[in-house]
């Protein structure tokens, strides 16, 4: 009996040091889900580490919204709002990152 509570507690101090499995982000999701012939494991995942260096987690998710209706994004590029401007001023910092980090991938 003790040594079975002395392995239950083991384990629950040891829980802690044990990483947690990572998960993808919006943007590596949605690269690995579009239909692109390039989009490999590897670039997505990229991408995405790019992306979780420059964007907030909600401009992630625009971004990604991007994959499914890249009609959103020349909506975004053509607006006249200043939010969208800031937007797509940040998004192309990205890209320019993206590109510069995760080419050849």
């Amino acid at each position: 009996m003790k040594q079975t509570l002395l392995a239950a507690t083991m384990v629950i101090l040891a829980a802690p040091l044990i990483p947690a499995p990572a998960s993808a982000g919006p943007l590596e999701t949605a690269c690995l889900r579009s239909d692109r012939a390039q989009a490999t494991r590897s670039l997505c995942r990229c991408i995405d580490s790019v992306a979780q260096r420059t964007l907030t987690r909600a401009e992630q998710r625009r971004a990604a919204s991007f994959f499914r209706d890249p009609q959103l994004a020349q909506d975004v590029r053509m607006s006249k709002s200043d939010r969208d401007n800031a937007f797509w001023a940040r998004y192309r910092a990205f890209g320019d990152a993206a590109e510069q980090s995760c080419t050849g991938r």
